[in-house]
């Protein structure tokens, strides 16, 4: 194993144990995947999987906030 492919489980797997569970599934799904795309682009693992982290976060985010402003509406139409 590269020491690039090391410190890129590495990062992966310390985000893994340290994240709260809505900030972990987006970190570790982007992790995953920019770690590998760095890796085949050049030899830049680490750098990919921080990239992958912070737009797997951003999406898991944005999904997340879109479920809550569709669960408002319809507990406002609930009646009373």
């Amino acid at each position: 194993m590269t020491k690039t492919t090391f410190a890129a489980v590495a990062v992966v797997a310390g985000l893994s144990f340290a994240a709260p569970a809505s900030h972990a599934a987006g970190c570790i799904k982007g992790a995953a995947v920019g770690g590998v795309a760095g890796h085949v682009a050049g030899h830049h693992g680490v750098i990919g999987a921080a990239a992958g982290c912070a737009v797997g976060h951003h999406e898991a985010s944005k999904k997340e906030k879109q479920q809550t402003q569709q669960a408002a509406p319809q507990q406002a139409q609930q009646p009373q």
